[in-house]
């Protein structure tokens, strides 16, 4: 079914007062007896779509089309949803990276669609042989504001602040992506299984955020133990 403007911009308005603060201290080391926090998020009502219609530069950007707000599963499990743990300040190292994570316009659809980074350098990419705006926001705060003319086209840009960005292109309206900014590792994206697994978490209690666009954010506590792992089931309701 096509969604109701009312229904997304609910959502886009949960999601706009997500908490945006610059990113704050964490200390790496070696984690004793961490536990690992795993699970799946799910979604059982009916996944709403929403239908493009190019308007310009059709040749790149491909015929109209229904797109779901929601990418659910056959066992209602949620694909590209964000698990993340709120306000810790010491655990494992960051992951490795040999280059800044990169947003690129690809045949007039971001990739990746939705990604988590830590807070700092981002690369905006056109891959595509026509003009993108690239136009990223914390709520309604601009964080950056990107021309691509060129095809191939490279630009860096910094994301210091944690909390959701959206993404879209000032030139094609219907793009639309998704940038979570974390301050620590504890993050993890569901496969199309709906599935997500948090290792080396130190024994305690948090606050875990489970987000995905159209529903917008939940949060719970979980609580975390030496070598066991914490099994969670999170649903996301219709907004």
């Amino acid at each position: 079914m096509n969604i109701a403007p009312s229904a997304r911009g609910f959502a886009a308005t949960i999601l706009a007062v997500m908490v945006f603060t610059p990113a704050q201290a964490y200390d790496e080391g070696p984690v004793t007896g961490g536990g690992t926090i795993q699970g799946k998020v799910l979604f059982n009502g009916t996944a709403p779509t929403r239908t493009i219609i190019p308007t310009k530069d059709v040749e790149v950007c491909g015929e109209p089309r229904e797109e779901a707000l929601i990418d659910v599963g056959p066992d209602h499990g949620v694909q590209n949803a964000v698990v993340y743990l709120t306000q810790v300040s010491k655990g494992k190292p960051w992951p490795a990276a040999d280059k800044p994570p990169e947003l690129n316009n690809l045949k007039c659809r971001f990739e990746p669609a939705v990604q988590v980074i830590r807070a700092g350098p981002l690369v905006v990419v056109n891959s595509d042989p026509v003009l993108h705006n690239t136009h990223g926001y914390y709520g309604t705060r601009t964080a950056f504001n990107l021309a691509l003319p060129n095809e191939g086209q490279r630009i860096p840009t910094d994301l210091q602040r944690a909390g959701a960005v959206k993404v879209d292109c000032d030139a094609h309206g219907w793009m639309e992506g998704w940038i979570y900014v974390v301050d620590n590792p504890y993050y993890a994206v569901t496969g199309a299984d709906g599935k997500f697994s948090i290792a080396d978490v130190p024994p305690g209690t948090y606050t875990l955020v489970a987000v995905q666009s159209f529903t917008g954010p939940i949060q719970q506590q979980v609580t975390v133990t030496a070598g066991t792992p914490a099994e969670l089931t999170i649903e996301l309701k219709k907004p």
